[in-house]
């Protein structure tokens, strides 16, 4: 449960961190060749260093708060209840 916890936590830093210090990730790693052909025209890595970081934000608060499964059952349960 507390392993959980932090690591919900850790997930929801490094997302934020995506967020903040965008120029960091984008020096580190590079740009995304195709998230600047779809994402816009100068700052389209930038734009997807960002929503990766948000998508991280709410993948941690799901994990800490224990709602990743329910969530993932909910989604895609329909798909495979046929094979029941």
């Amino acid at each position: 449960m507390i392993a959980r916890i932090i690591i919900g936590l850790l997930i929801m830093a490094i997302g934020f961190s995506m967020v903040w210090k965008t120029e960091s990730y984008l020096s580190t790693f590079g740009r995304i060749p195709f998230a600047e052909e779809h994402l816009g025209l100068e700052g389209g890595s930038r734009l997807f260093y960002k929503l990766l970081g948000v998508f991280g934000c709410f993948l941690g608060m799901f994990v800490a708060a224990n709602l990743l499964q329910g969530m993932i059952v909910s989604l895609f349960g329909p798909l495979f209840s046929s094979l029941k």
